[in-house]
């Protein structure tokens, strides 16, 4: 709102003076729209979208159901266990009787991420199959770990993959290892 200051400024002489004229403009409602705008776009913002990874869950089974076992090729089988202090260790084939392994890694592009694309390179050739890969957290493991490791397995390409318990003989392992 503008006003407009029409008084002459002087008093009374009888010379005749230009009538200066002053305005001043009211900013008050520029500020409140302004404020208001500022507000509008700060609750309409979304300031980071959440993440989320899909994952396939097996429909879930009554109790008088055995569980379902498949056998897959201990060859072409990697298993992760997860420790802790971002170490992992793996091998290929079964515990007892490694094909590969065990071998303690950690995360990063010399670490799990350059084991798994050669190991899933190294079986394709040889078997013409794709690599199998059960990923065992243990209690000291975390979440971002977890979450870690699948990333890796969508960089390589590993669609074949299953999350699961870590067994007591593993668990010794990974103790042995020092990375529980």
């Amino acid at each position: 709102m503008a006003e407009l200051d029409t008084s002459g400024g002087g008093k009374g002489d009888k010379k005749v003076r230009s009538k200066k004229q002053s305005t001043r403009v009211d900013l008050t409602a520029m500020v409140d729209l302004a404020f208001l705008l500022i507000t509008f776009f700060i609750l309409t913002t979304t300031l980071q979208k959440p993440k989320a990874m899909d994952l396939t869950m097996p429909d879930k089974q009554k109790p008088e159901d055995k569980p379902i076992e498949m056998d897959v090729a201990a060859s072409r089988t990697m298993t992760i266990l997860i420790g802790k202090d971002n170490k992992v260790e793996w091998y290929i084939g079964e515990l007892l009787k490694p094909i590969a392994g065990p071998t303690i890694e950690g995360f990063g592009k010399n670490g799990l991420i350059k084991t798994l694309a050669e190991k899933q390179k190294e079986i394709k050739a040889s078997q013409g199959k794709d690599m199998i890969v059960i990923v065992k957290p243990s209690k000291k493991s975390t979440y971002e770990n977890v979450v870690t490791v699948m990333d890796e397995l969508n960089i390589v390409g590993n669609q074949i993959r299953a999350i699961q318990d870590i067994t007591p003989s593993e668990i010794a392992l990974i103790t042995q290892h020092q990375i529980y």
